[in-house]
């Protein structure tokens, strides 16, 4: 009988008897992620042994998850708040999960949750939602451009039939056409529920492809042209927005930003204008905050969120204001926040405590209310952190911080 031991496995990829790749058709999943491992750790002559550290069973993770697996990466994972939400999924006050190697960020968010909790809570809505594709086909000329766009429009009712015959769960919302010489890119639109719906879109969108081909003269070049946009920074996604747009906002009395940030209203008010604004608009960015990114990246780490997807969910805006009776106003709006409670990373044990921690685990009832709420929580996390910075910033104690907590 075949040892099928990490050490005999190892032997055998390295005799060419097993493919690297191929490890989990001889062995179990932990023991062909220890013997990669092994190789992986002769190779490169480092120590591999802490990545052999898990909590989650490797094979619900092969194929699913990861592909030529040696183990996994821990992140430390703490809480800001509890935090007082008002939003239109979620409500109450919860604490916000956060995965992240940067010190000082969990208590720079913990001290705005607190900030917004003790000014009565943070208002959050998901305004628009939906998932894109873009696929671009070839066409002769522009007249011919011009012929599909008028058979996409008169024809949705056929493209939503052809999409939605591949999922059970994901609606056609809509298909935006855009020519470029005899290039035409024709972004779909689809509602993915509690599911980010990447997947969902692609399978969908290839079928509703492939009756476009059968029934007009364009040719299919790639089922993504880039104008989606997936993991890109992109001016379409700003405006347009990808998986949900939502916006958080709070007003925080005057006494509570002296008290409790150090710092007034109108400095509050006139940093965000001068960095976050100018600052950002002279820099040619497509993201006008402070570090949205931050609170986007570490809750996506700690719910099972594609990570990739930071670079659009970051894509945000944020203003501040003194109101008529000398309170400060803040929001931010977060243009295309590509998130799901179902699938993915979400269903590793791990990642799924941080989804129960906000109460937000699995389909919601009614479907995506799950994945609105999360969105909420996150844009709610990304304003107690921007609160935090600026007043930081107004006050002068952003480098003491960092002093204390981030070296």
């Amino acid at each position: 009988m075949t040892d099928p031991s990490p050490a005999s496995l190892a032997d055998r990829v390295r005799d060419g008897d097993v493919r690297f790749h191929e490890i989990e058709e001889h062995a179990d999943a932990d023991t062909a992620a220890a013997a990669r491992r092994r190789l992986v750790a002769e190779t490169a002559d480092a120590d591999a042994d802490a990545l052999g550290e898990y909590a989650f069973d490797a094979a619900d993770a092969h194929g699913s998850n990861i592909e030529n697996m040696i183990g996994a990466v821990q992140v430390p994972m703490g809480v800001a708040g509890p935090v007082a939400i008002d939003g239109g999924a979620l409500s109450g006050e919860r604490y916000l999960p956060l995965a992240t190697t940067e010190g000082a960020l969990v208590a720079s968010i913990n001290r705005g949750c607190s900030v917004v909790t003790d000014a009565g809570g943070a208002t959050a809505r998901v305004t628009k939602s939906g998932m894109t594709r873009a696929p671009v086909f070839r066409v002769r000329d522009v007249a011919e451009a011009e012929a599909l766009v008028e058979w996409v429009r008169d024809s949705e009712d056929v493209l939503r039939e052809a999409a939605e015959s591949t999922t059970s769960h994901g609606e056609l919302l809509d298909v935006t056409p855009y020519v470029v010489g005899n290039n035409v890119f024709l972004r779909f639109r689809y509602d993915t529920k509690d599911a980010m719906g990447m997947n969902m879109a692609t399978i969908a969108t290839r079928e509703a492809c492939d009756r476009i081909e059968d029934e007009t003269d364009a040719s299919l070049v790639a089922l993504s042209g880039n104008l989606c946009s997936d993991k890109k920074p992109a001016a379409v996604n700003a405006v347009e927005g990808r998986g949900r747009s939502v916006t958080a906002d709070v007003e925080v009395p005057r006494e509570i930003v002296e008290d409790r940030l150090h710092t007034t209203p109108e400095a509050v008010a006139e940093i965000n204008t001068r960095k976050n604004l100018v600052g950002s608009a002279k820099a040619g960015s497509l993201g006008f905050n402070a570090h949205v990114a931050n609170a986007v990246a570490a809750m996506f780490l700690a719910t099972g969120q594609d990570e990739a997807q930071v670079v659009e969910g970051a894509n945000a805006i944020t203003t501040a204001e003194t109101t008529t009776d000398g309170d400060l106003y803040a929001s931010v709006s977060i243009a295309s926040l590509e998130v799901g409670t179902v699938g993915g990373g979400t269903t590793l044990p791990t990642q799924a405590a941080g989804l129960d921690i906000l109460g937000v685990r699995g389909g919601g009832d009614p479907a995506g209310s799950n994945g609105d709420a999360l969105a909420e929580a996150i844009a709610v996390c990304a304003l107690a952190g921007e609160l935090s910075l600026l007043a930081a910033l107004g006050s002068r104690h952003l480098s003491s911080a960092h002093a204390d907590l981030g070296r």
